[in-house]
């Protein structure tokens, strides 16, 4: 396990404690369906969420998570200016005033590529990568490990359609690193401006000319957010092309194994990454990918801080 660690990505993490994590997550889902949803595995702990990135899924995921394990939570967003950083506040001056209060934990979310490792070197509280840049965002990797492995049993062997905007992805680098770590097969497909083949290069997977080449056979497709805010211009000819060439509709996903499932780390832009049928459809485990978010949350501040058994 990684008590008494930081999670900051996904690279160096060996496979049985991903598999340790993954098995505690199982124990959190089943408390988070329970009439009361509360376990003092942490009780009189304290967990600081600082969400310089506007964010939903994960923000509230962690915050959930926090609650259900019975933390002292604290949520600090600072997008839109509502902390001192709009002051000019420096991270690090944040993080030390942070870290007087006595934080256990530091769960933060920054546009900045490296933020947390930064933050990790410099306080004494546990810190939690919470996508940074176009980095790593460990947490959403494992949640899509805990979805495929609830569909499969198993991850070694299985073989995954990653398709879209990996140049920009977090959630792409730490489900690339985490799959070869477990022995997946993972192969890409997108424009050749956000695919490029150096990335590729780097992380061992294989990259397909066209979207029906990385899906034929494929246990899984993953379709990823066009990151717009973090391309320059010239990335995309235009969102209806890009819908064209390489959104997933119906028709593609016969090119997968029939028990094959689709995934998405939302928010989805129906009609342009995802034809808007397939994301309610029977292959869709989106809807599963954010429940297993909160259960792999408490997994992680269990995992680093330590606590009773749920």
């Amino acid at each position: 396990m990684i008590r008494g660690q930081h999670l900051l990505g996904m690279r160096g993490v060996p496979a049985d404690t991903i598999y340790g994590i993954l098995d505690t997550a199982r124990g959190f889902k089943e408390v988070s369906r329970r009439t009361i949803k509360k376990v003092p595995s942490l009780r009189g702990r304290t967990v600081l969420n600082v969400f310089y990135e506007a964010s939903t899924r994960t923000r509230v995921s962690f915050e959930l998570a926090g609650k259900r394990l019975s933390a002292d939570g604290v949520n600090i967003s600072a997008s839109g200016g509502s902390t001192s950083t709009s002051k000019g506040e420096s991270l690090l001056d944040m993080a030390q005033t942070l870290d007087a209060m006595q934080a256990d934990a530091v769960i933060i979310r920054h546009g900045q590529s490296g933020a947390p490792h930064y933050l990790a070197d410099r306080i004494g509280a546990r810190v939690i990568n919470a996508g940074d840049g176009q980095h790593e965002h460990p947490t959403q990797a494992l949640l899509d490990l805990m979805t495929i492995r609830e569909q499969f049993e198993k991850l070694e062997g299985l073989e995954v359609a990653l398709i879209g905007d990996i140049r920009h992805s977090r959630v792409a680098r730490s489900n690339l690193i985490a799959m070869k770590t477990l022995g997946m097969k993972v192969r890409v497909a997108g424009p050749a401006t956000l695919v490029p083949k150096e990335l590729c290069d780097v992380y061992g997977c294989e990259r397909c000319d066209t979207v029906e080449q990385a899906m034929e056979g494929a246990h899984v497709v993953m379709s990823l957010r066009l990151q717009r805010e973090r391309m320059v211009s010239g990335m995309l000819p235009s969102l209806r092309e890009y819908a064209v060439e390489y959104g997933i509709n119906s028709k593609l996903l016969e090119k997968t194994r029939h028990e094959a499932i689709l995934m998405h780390p939302g928010p989805v832009n129906r009609g342009v990454e995802l034809a808007a049928d397939i994301v309610d459809g029977s292959r869709s485990v989106i809807l599963n990918q954010v429940e297993n978010g909160v259960a792999v949350r408490c997994a992680v501040l269990y995992s680093i801080l330590g606590g009773e058994q749920p």
